[in-house]
């Protein structure tokens, strides 16, 4: 179209179908009516600059910053954890570790090791006890007193809670705990565990449903529960228990305090000897010891023991017959019609008329050649002198063995004629005497 205008003149048009053109050089047009022109579109927004890609280095800065917050978070808790687990091991370590220490210096066994797996929680036997409830309680002696339980797999207990004024201190309690742990035997008590937390001294120990000896010996009318061939059972396991004590266990132990109180009747009436506070190890070729400290119970002491300190297995032999006296006559080692009892006996022995000493409560289960065997080892096992007495190998071959005819037995020790308290002429020094329960003990220096 452009092409068809007219050229070389000052004005022209031109008209097509879709189209007309027309062009003058003066004002052809009427300005007010050309319609005003449509508002341009507002320009949009520029585009937001895309940010800066960071720096690899400004990268690894910020997830090294994020990692150590993260490392930080976990650190610190977890190592107080561990911080405090490793308080409470030490504490325990360092209970165990003295525990040990006091028979590791005697024993020297490199076989023994630390006894934390033997620890009870306190509360476990609070609830076990029911808070050592008077309900719960199966006696009491100079040590403290004795609470039977449950614990929460239904296992009976007993548990020993001693008092601080009890004679069996902080050494005798860990004695026990080690000796008793070490030492296996079907006439000993087994020791289950212990508890050491604040004040609280606690031995758990196996419940042995019948009670102690005494219980049943020296009470008028228990005591028919005993007859001879119980009686007898009771002085042989006892016997072969000892035995296993001075030469079969691995440890050579000297009990110390050995009489009716720590012997214990589990459910068919079997001994069980217990209450190892006060024992002794002995070195294998050891034979004796000294000490400035007497513990045990006036008695059932030796009197080498008594006067002079000195123990040894026959000091546990003369505890023995003294225990073995009680068990055939059913009355404590006590006076006896104004003479002290072993020297009845002996008086009696002497005299022909041994049965005389027999509890009136046996006299129809009894057998005459085992009791007259039996008064006889119990004689010898209480002689003065300890080189006299049999050792337990003896003392368990006489009692199982008729073939045996043992030595004829000497005065015993402690025997008093009571006529004016004079001693025996045979008595080289003065022994201690037993009045009503009570010592009375004239102690030479050493």
């Amino acid at each position: 179209m452009i092409s068809n205008l007219p050229k070389g003149r000052q004005g022209g048009r031109s008209f097509t179908l879709s189209c007309s053109v027309r062009f003058e050089v003066y004002p052809f047009y009427n300005a007010s009516g050309v319609a005003a022109p449509a508002p341009s579109p507002s320009p949009l927004p520029p585009a937001p600059a895309p940010a800066p890609t960071p720096a690899p280095e400004t990268r690894s800065k910020g997830r090294s910053n994020k990692s150590i917050v993260i490392a930080i978070a976990i650190t610190v808790p977890l190592g107080g954890v561990m911080v405090l687990l490793s308080l409470i091991c030490c504490i325990l370590r360092r209970k165990g570790k003295k525990m040990y220490e006091v028979i590791k210096g005697k024993s020297g066994a490199k076989e023994l090791t630390t006894v934390e797996s033997l620890q009870f929680d306190l509360a476990i036997i609070q609830v076990a006890t029911n808070y050592f409830s008077h309900e719960n309680k199966l006696g009491e002696g100079g040590f403290g007193e004795v609470f039977q339980g449950r614990l929460p797999n239904g296992q009976q207990i007993a548990v020993k809670r001693l008092s601080q004024r009890s004679k069996q201190g902080d050494e005798e309690f860990k004695n026990e705990i080690l000796l008793v742990a070490k030492l296996q035997h079907r006439n000993l008590v087994r020791l289950l565990g212990f508890c050491l937390e604040g004040d609280e001294k606690l031995l758990v120990y196996e419940f042995v449903p019948n009670k102690s000896l005494d219980y049943f010996l020296f009470d008028p009318n228990k005591r028919r529960q005993l007859d001879w061939p119980l009686r007898y059972k009771i002085i042989f396991g006892i016997a072969r228990v000892m035995l296993y004590l001075h030469e079969d266990s691995r440890l050579r132990i000297i009990h110390r305090d050995l009489k009716c109180s720590n012997i214990l009747l589990d459910s068919e009436m079997n001994p069980k000897i217990a209450d190892f506070g006060m024992a002794r190890i002995f070195e294998v070729d050891q034979t004796q010891a000294n000490t400035n400290r007497i513990v045990g119970t006036y008695g059932y002491m030796s009197p080498e023991y008594a006067m002079h300190g000195e123990f040894s297995m026959k000091s546990d032999v003369y505890s023995f017959g003294i225990l073995l006296l009680e068990i055939i006559c059913g009355k404590k080692n006590n006076f006896y019609q104004d003479e002290y009892f072993a020297g009845y006996a002996w008086n009696q022995w002497r005299d022909g008329t041994p049965l005389a000493v027999l509890d009136p409560t046996i006299v129809d289960s009894y057998s005459r050649d085992e009791v007259l065997r039996c008064l006889h080892i119990c004689l010898l096992c209480i002689q003065e002198d300890p080189a006299l007495r049999p050792t337990m190998t003896t003392v368990v071959l006489m009692l199982s063995s008729n073939s045996i005819n043992p030595p004829a037995p000497q005065h015993p020790a402690f025997f008093v004629q009571m006529k004016g308290l004079e001693l025996d002429q045979s008595t080289k020094r003065t022994m201690p005497l037993l009045i009503n329960g009570m010592s009375l003990t004239d102690f030479f220096p050493r």
